[in-house]
């Protein structure tokens, strides 16, 4: 399975290569419409190969994807974390004998009398 990995990374880096090397074109970014650029008098842009935009966007959507996925997650580990505290505040109960709660206590016992 390793030898797997290893020839699929392989491939894949071979052709990110190739598709580097068949993009090398510059490319002009400009970060405004000239219209907007003229009104706001922001003028920015910059000459960079096709390939670092495109690899530049893969990259920009991965963090992008991650950063979501985090924040869409913080939820279940909020809750997650909750419960662990609840847990070690239960044990510590247990085991302090001068804090016992009576309900801790029935219900170690089995539930007392039925």
């Amino acid at each position: 399975m390793r030898y797997l990995r290893l020839i699929f990374l392989a491939v894949l880096a071979l052709a990110l290569l190739v598709l580097a090397l068949a993009n090398r074109a510059p490319v002009t970014l400009v970060l405004l419409p000239d219209d907007l650029a003229r009104l706001t008098g922001v003028q920015g842009a910059i000459t960079v190969p096709l390939f670092a935009v495109v690899f530049g966007g893969i990259a920009a959507g991965l963090v992008i994807g991650f950063v979501w996925e985090w924040l869409r997650e913080h939820r279940f580990r909020a809750e997650a974390a909750r419960a662990g505290r609840l847990k070690r505040e239960v044990d510590r109960l247990r085991k302090t004998p001068e804090h016992r709660d009576d309900v801790l206590a029935l219900l170690e016992d089995g539930g007392g009398a039925r």
